[in-house]
């Protein structure tokens, strides 16, 4: 038996930002879910399962948070989920989410993810000692730093390339009243001027630290007839994993990405990416990480993604947009980024956008990943059912 289509029908997100002291986790989750409902047409009775998602419990210190957030997202007595797969999860959480439509095991399912970092220390968190593991000691930054210069020198990218995606991204983020990061006066040569952090990534390279939700509703062909607006429908999904370190690993264009974007184009049927593919939300938490990952995803051959960007491509007005929203480059609540980035596919090709609406916009790729470049989750929505 065929699995069932599974329809995106509602979406809601906070308004990122460095500190939301106004509500707590419950009320930060509860306010994303509410919009998510309000898109759908929807109550919580109307809801048959809840899925959350986040990043390491201990970013927080508050631990099992699914547990006392039931009441707030309307999920006592009724089925609930834990999804975690470090800066991935939001991507995860969604696909789980999807599945329980897919298999026909729930009609509809709200999903939701969040981070709170105003009442966390991720550098702290991210330098724990691993054993028989390298140590971040200076947090994700760190870590993805040397990858970056491997790639620059695999490709031969000129210096400035990081600098003109987040010149980009920031620029978007102006369009999109959700972003964390609104720099009305930012210019490019104040991206390049940003001081370094970690050679070659400079403080304006870098994803902001951010509290934020996101929520979706899922559901069913039925589901989708009773809904107010136009759905996202899920054309393909897919994770994959391997370790942090192992021998032979190809931390530039990891494999478990490729395999999983492959895996996503084939449920999808889709050939030719970069012209299949009307708009990409990446999750780009380096800006240099855009032209390594459009390598990685098939968009452009192997050492050829930073030309895309530097023949304007990823533009709004480009061939192929990459984070019209401005990306985790504007907004990083981690445990929601990567259901952001599924969220703003869905809303491109419902033609829910706003002012970063790509015209057109049929279909969209939607990705994350987490971990030492070690979990990988993708999916692509569209406007159109898929076939079968």
């Amino acid at each position: 038996m065929a699995g069932e289509p599974v329809a995106v029908v509602g979406i809601g997100q906070t308004r990122h930002t460095a500190a939301r002291h106004d509500v707590s986790i419950a009320g930060l989750v509860r306010e994303a879910a509410r919009r998510a409902l309000d898109d759908a047409g929807l109550d919580w009775d109307g809801v048959d399962a809840v899925v959350i998602g986040k990043a390491p419990d201990f970013f927080e210190g508050v631990m099992m948070p699914e547990l006392y957030l039931a009441d707030a997202l309307g999920a006592v007595g009724k089925p609930m989920l834990r999804v975690h797969t470090a800066g991935s999860v939001g991507g995860s959480t969604a696909l789980v989410a999807a599945q329980l439509v897919a298999a026909r095991v729930h009609g509809t399912v709200l999903t939701v993810a969040f981070e709170k970092q105003s009442e966390s220390n991720a550098m702290w968190g991210l330098s724990l000692p691993v054993p028989f593991q390298q140590p971040l000691l200076a947090g994700a930054g760190g870590f993805f730093a040397p990858h970056v210069r491997a790639y620059i020198r695999r490709s031969g990218a000129p210096a400035g390339t990081g600098s003109l995606v987040a010149y980009k991204d920031r620029r978007n983020a102006l369009l999109n009243p959700y972003a964390h990061l609104h720099e009305h006066d930012i210019t490019l040569e104040k991206v390049r001027s940003s001081p370094m952090l970690w050679d070659p990534i400079r403080y304006s390279d870098t994803c902001p630290s951010s509290d934020g939700a996101c929520a979706m509703v899922l559901t069913d062909r039925a589901g989708a007839r009773r809904a107010p607006h136009p759905p996202a429908w899920l054309h393909g999904g897919a994770m994959r994993s391997e370790p942090t370190l192992f021998a032979g690993k190809d931390f530039v264009s990891p494999r478990a990405g490729r395999d999983c974007a492959a895996e996503v184009y084939r449920r999808a049927g889709i050939t030719d990416p970069r012209r299949e593919i009307d708009v990409a939300e990446i999750y780009v938490p380096f800006s240099w990480y855009e032209p390594m990952w459009l390598e990685n995803l098939g968009f452009a051959a192997e050492g050829e993604g930073w030309k895309l960007v530097a023949a304007g491509v990823t533009g709004i007005g480009g061939e192929l947009p990459v984070n019209p929203s401005g990306g985790v480059l504007s907004a990083n609540p981690i445990g929601a980024s990567g259901m952001i980035r599924f969220a703003e596919a869905a809303l491109q090709v419902r033609g829910r956008a706003g002012a970063h609406q790509i015209d057109g916009a049929r279909r969209a790729l939607g990705h994350a990943y987490g971990g030492g470049s070690q979990f990988f989750a993708m999916w692509l929505v569209g406007t159109e059912p898929p076939p079968g």
